[in-house]
């Protein structure tokens, strides 16, 4: 079923892939009761929790980088294990907070779990899978984390609906335990990732003085901005600004995750003998027709901009399909073993300063109206195009094809 899908056959892997299908799971439980779940259970005001949450994240920018270089001296799964003990043991001190400064400090903890979290992940999948077989990888778990992500809403609607404190508390004690039960099956991670490479030379001056690497990071930004419009952007445009029914940005998350759960292989497999820099260009490209689309629905009545929004969401998940498991794979490959944790925080630190910078950006675009954002983010894509290019003539692994064939065998778990 998942070779007819495109995904890779897991193997030996199963323990992992399970671990991040759990814990996708318990995220999807949480996103989506973030701050309403402190509103419910304390007496902070929409401010302080906005406050605090944005506070954290600020606060953990530069633990990406300080951990890139923890994940080559002491090894991928040691961080990976590490964050996701900070994430079970903040989520389960949430059962108990009621201050805005408990909030501010465990929302730091689970903020610096879920970077650790990402910061070793990608290292840990690099370490799994063979050369030749990445984007397969890269695109099969996302996938998976998708599905984990919808199944969870689903559960987190029914606590909206319950309403009730009770509710709230079981789902931050569930995406707690999601931590635990994951922590367990992590531990199952491959020797290849266990240790570290602190005897090996290399510092962070070899690391940022790589030009074509730097511009990998800017490309990697220039994806990440416009994978934020889903979650920071879409649902206000549709509700707020449209004045659509609220359903609307309901059908476009879930068109998303169902696009991503089952099209994901398929795409992957669709790609294969294409040049990897060429299909970022078409990335950008397709990002840039569906805020268009997104653009054209401010002229339209609300009957038809309904269908015509679920339409862009539909392009854009296509330009998602295409950008995300390419990135991820060159990401992994451009940089040296030895320092894969070094460059891969770079392109952490790209996906945690759009996520800072999104929210406030976007919210300041769309109040001032509906054309704004998007010609912003059509911007941006075009912008992208020359960078994208000059990536494929100075990165050899950027020019290289996409082959979905493993080049050597893949090692095994430990």
């Amino acid at each position: 079923m998942l070779s007819r899908l495109g995904f890779p056959s897991i193997g030996p892997h199963r323990r992992f892939v399970t671990a991040i299908a759990v814990d996708a799971l318990g995220s999807g439980v949480f996103m989506p009761l973030s701050m309403l779940y402190f509103l419910a259970v304390t007496d902070l005001s929409l401010v302080q929790v906005g406050a605090a949450i944005s506070i954290a994240s600020a606060v953990a920018l530069p633990a990406g980088p300080l951990l890139g270089g923890l994940v080559d001296r002491f090894g991928a799964k040691q961080v990976l294990l590490a964050g996701n003990a900070l994430q079970a043991t903040g989520f389960a001190a949430y059962l108990v907070t009621e201050s805005f400064a408990a909030v501010l400090l465990w929302t730091v903890v689970v903020t610096i779990g879920r970077t650790a979290f990402w910061g070793s992940y990608s290292n840990i999948v690099a370490a799994i899978s063979a050369p030749g077989e990445r984007e397969r990888w890269f695109g099969f778990l996302g996938a998976l984390r998708n599905v984990g992500f919808a199944l969870g809403g689903v559960a987190s609607g029914a606590a909206l609906a319950i309403g009730s404190d009770w509710a709230f508390h079981t789902v931050v004690a569930a995406n707690a335990a999601t931590y635990a039960v994951a922590f367990w099956l992590l531990l199952a991670v491959p020797a290849t990732a266990r240790g570290g490479h602190g005897h090996l030379p290399g510092s962070w001056r070899t690391v940022l003085s790589d030009r074509p690497y730097r511009l990998l990071v800017v490309a990697q930004v220039g994806y990440s901005m416009p994978m934020m419009v889903l979650n920071f952007a879409l649902p206000v445009y549709a509700v707020t600004v449209l004045g659509l029914p609220g359903w609307v940005s309901g059908l476009i998350f879930t068109l998303n995750c169902i696009m991503v759960g089952l099209g994901q292989g398929l795409v992957v497999n669709a790609m294969t003998g294409l040049v990897r820099y060429r299909v970022l260009l078409w990335t950008q490209v397709v990002f840039g027709a569906s805020f268009v689309v997104f653009l054209a629905c401010g002229w339209l009545a609300p009957a038809v901009a309904t269908g015509v929004i679920v339409l862009g969401s539909v392009v854009y998940t296509l330009a998602e399909l295409s950008g995300g498991p390419v990135l991820a794979a060159l990401s992994a490959e451009a940089a040296p073993e030895h320092l894969r944790g070094r460059y891969l925080s770079l392109i952490q630190l790209a996906w945690n300063l759009s996520s800072t910078v999104a929210p406030v950006l976007f919210a300041w675009l769309l109040d001032r109206g509906p054309e704004p954002l998007w010609i912003v983010m059509l911007a941006l894509s075009v912008a992208m195009l020359p960078v994208v290019a000059r990536l494929g003539a100075v990165m050899p692994t950027a020019a290289a094809v996409v082959s979905n064939r493993a080049e050597e065998e893949v090692p095994t778990t430990g």
